[in-house]
């Protein structure tokens, strides 16, 4: 970090923007989890219930570009895909553009499925937010407003 009064770096400002980036992430991850309990009455599988999110939510995919956004090898993502076609939550398309490619497409049973664990996990968020008072869910909005403005990595979600 830069100090703006003379340009220098200061490892104050740098370490308390680590710092503030850690309770962020310990904060965030805690959340999430809180969320995600809800994500048992779905009944797949955590890697599933993952891969068939991505599906849904950021569209269709190679098995070999949903093995690297889940951070898995290519042979777990097959078994993953294999279980989620036999459930009807997604199918195997040829891509338009190459026919040598096929994209793994979510179904509309699928679709329905991870919009009904989505619906389940913000009424958690939005039940332990009702907890707050006006004056903080004013500065969690604008706290949010701040994250939206950050730039986006290359994963998808």
């Amino acid at each position: 970090m830069i100090s703006k009064a003379n340009k220098m770096p200061d490892r104050r400002q740098a370490t308390a923007v680590a710092d503030l980036a850690r309770r962020l992430h310990s904060s965030a991850i805690r959340l999430l989890r809180r969320a995600r309990r809800a994500d048992i009455a779905l009944g797949l599988p955590p890697g599933q219930s993952s891969a068939l999110s991505v599906l849904v939510f950021g569209g269709a995919k190679t098995l070999s570009a949903l093995a690297a956004i889940e951070q898995v090898q290519a042979p777990t993502m097959t078994r993953m895909i294999d279980a989620l076609e036999r459930a009807g939550y997604v199918r195997r398309e040829q891509d338009a553009s190459d026919r040598r490619k096929l994209r793994i497409v979510a179904t509309t049973a699928g679709t329905k499925l991870m919009e009904r664990g989505r619906d389940a996990r913000v009424q958690r968020l939005a039940q332990a937010l009702g907890g707050l008072d006006r004056g903080e869910r004013m500065a969690l909005e604008a706290a949010v407003a701040i994250l939206e403005r950050l730039p986006q990595g290359s994963s998808e979600e």
